[in-house]
């Protein structure tokens, strides 16, 4: 079967799969201003919408944890197919739904799905990208989960013109089943365009198919030359870290309890807990509501212009990340999402008033800006450059870091419960919002600043530096005895190796055939 080896071209086909975490973040974002979902569903905000909300999220978390299982039985790449299908099962549950109980159950088997595959494209990449642009492509995951909510949305916004508009209380169901029947589509094309993709290499080593790994390698990496430098010293980076988790000799499930690799799980747990946390969930599932408590007029329009800057400043992210590192995104983000969580909070406390409920379209909030369009405005600004940044540093760097800092044998199980915290919270927040904006209103947006505060506190203290390194160098990284913002020594072992092979002065074997003699 023809395949391609291109390595961005592979990365960025993959990245599909955080399309399906895109459009599910969206999937709710554009209708809950319509009255055919309102209606028809007979939510309006509360724990019943934040029920609904959070079913995928569940389905997600559920679907993270089972990925690591699939993924080291039978490759990355299947386990990415395997989570297409069983999101275009329950995107058609969601389609065909008729009640609230079938919806739920729709989201929930649709977030098994992309659970999975957000848990398993990262790995995949990082174990096909080489160091030099490991987080670029890695990142592009972060850039289909934006390209996806903006699609959704633009899909949802489309659809909600059906009838005369949101606000028609006759308005079609097709203003919801479209956008939600749309999804099947995405989810299809990449369960079959993988089958046009190499396995990982990595993974192949791993089950002791060394042959293919190497000529994986060498397609990618050395144009289908096996006695290349680069190949050669890739080759053996990974085979003696194959040979050295061999000789250790725990499972995947005890060797992630062992302090070197319990310390490290932990922090991108907690990584991924914080990109929650920050607060860029509340401007994803409900900035609807947040434009509402606001006072913006044209809600969908509005809302729309965040979702295009979350596309174009993830763009800068995907160049740079390789260049400016991954500590600096983590650090600088978490500070400046901060101050603007602050200011908004500020804002609504001053200028903000108890909501009158004379507008039963209103109902969901219980504070409002009313006829003060400098600080809507302020708010709208705020709410922009908030994203803006979380695109730029937190977004696509969680998803790198998570996916290259631990060693082959256990890095799908890790990433797996890296993932699983990212829904889990994902979940929680998608239940608790619509309480938090009706309950504690303004000092909701505190309460999140906080938590960037306690990540900025984290990351100084225990993020170490992973650029320029290669994945099977990450324990020298960890393991250097040098606290973590003291940085890291600079150049790759495998750049000197690769000299080495290429000199001569070192020599590589596959299966008894001399690739490079002394």
């Amino acid at each position: 079967m023809y395949q391609i080896y291109s390595v961005y071209a592979i990365c960025t086909f993959a990245a599909m799969g955080g399309g399906l975490f895109g459009f599910d973040i969206s999937s709710m974002s554009g209708v809950l201003a319509t009255s055919a979902y309102t209606n028809y569903f007979h939510v309006n905000g509360g724990y019943r919408q934040g029920a609904i909300t959070g079913a995928m999220a569940g389905g997600s978390f559920f679907g993270t944890l089972a990925s690591s299982f699939i993924a080291d039985r039978m490759s990355r790449k299947t386990a990415i197919q395997i989570a297409a299908v069983i999101w275009t099962v329950g995107s058609i549950f969601q389609t065909a739904a008729n009640g609230v109980g079938l919806l739920v159950f729709g989201r929930v088997v649709a977030g098994m799905g992309a659970g999975i595959a957000s848990a398993m494209v990262p790995v995949y990449q990082a174990e096909i990208a080489p160091k030099e642009i490991r987080g670029r492509v890695v990142s592009l995951q972060q850039f289909a989960i934006t390209v996806g909510i903006l699609v959704q949305y633009f899909i949802q916004y489309g659809s909600s013109f059906i009838d005369g508009g949101p606000r028609n209380p006759n308005q079609s169901t097709l203003a919801f089943r479209i956008p939600w029947g749309i999804q099947i589509f995405p989810a299809t094309l990449l369960a079959v365009g993988m089958f046009f993709v190499p396995y990982s290499p990595r993974w192949l080593a791993g089950q002791d198919r060394w042959e293919e790994a190497i000529r994986v390698l060498a397609n990618l990496h050395g144009n289908g030359d096996i006695g290349h430098p680069k190949v050669l010293a890739q080759y053996r980076e990974i085979e003696e870290a194959m040979t050295f988790e061999r000789e250790v000799g725990d499972s995947a499930f005890k060797a992630l309890t062992q302090p070197r690799m319990l310390s490290r799980v932990i922090l991108t747990v907690c990584i991924q807990m914080w990109s929650q946390l920050c607060g860029m969930n509340v401007m994803m599932y409900y900035i609807v509501y947040m434009m509402q408590a606001a006072g913006v007029q044209n809600l969908l329009l509005t809302a729309s212009i965040q979702y295009i800057l979350n596309v174009v400043l993830t763009l800068p992210a995907i160049l740079f990340i390789d260049t400016w590192g991954r500590r600096p995104s983590l650090l600088y983000g978490a500070l400046s999402m901060m101050i603007l969580l602050l200011i908004v909070a500020v804002l609504e406390a001053i200028y903000g008033v108890p909501n009158p409920r004379t507008d039963p379209s209103l109902d969901a909030i219980s504070w409002l800006i009313i006829d003060n369009s400098p600080v809507s405005r302020a708010i709208v600004a705020c709410s922009y450059l908030f994203v803006c940044t979380f695109a730029v540093t937190w977004g696509p760097t969680s998803w790198t870091y998570a996916s290259e800092i631990f060693p082959t044998g256990i890095r799908a199980k890790a990433v797996s419960l890296a993932t699983a915290s990212n829904w889990a919270w994902n979940c929680a927040l998608a239940f608790a919002v619509p309480t938090l904006f009706e309950k504690i209103n303004w000092r909701m947006y505190v309460v999140f600043a906080v938590f960037n505060l306690c990540a900025f506190v984290q990351v100084w203290l225990t993020v170490r530096e992973t650029k320029g390194k290669t994945l099977e160098e990450m324990d020298e990284v960890f393991e250097s005895g040098r606290p973590a913002w003291r940085g890291v020594s600079t150049g790759s072992r495998l750049d000197r190796l690769q000299r080495d092979i290429a000199e001569g002065t070192v020599k590589v074997r596959l299966n008894g055939r001399r690739y490079a003699e002394l």
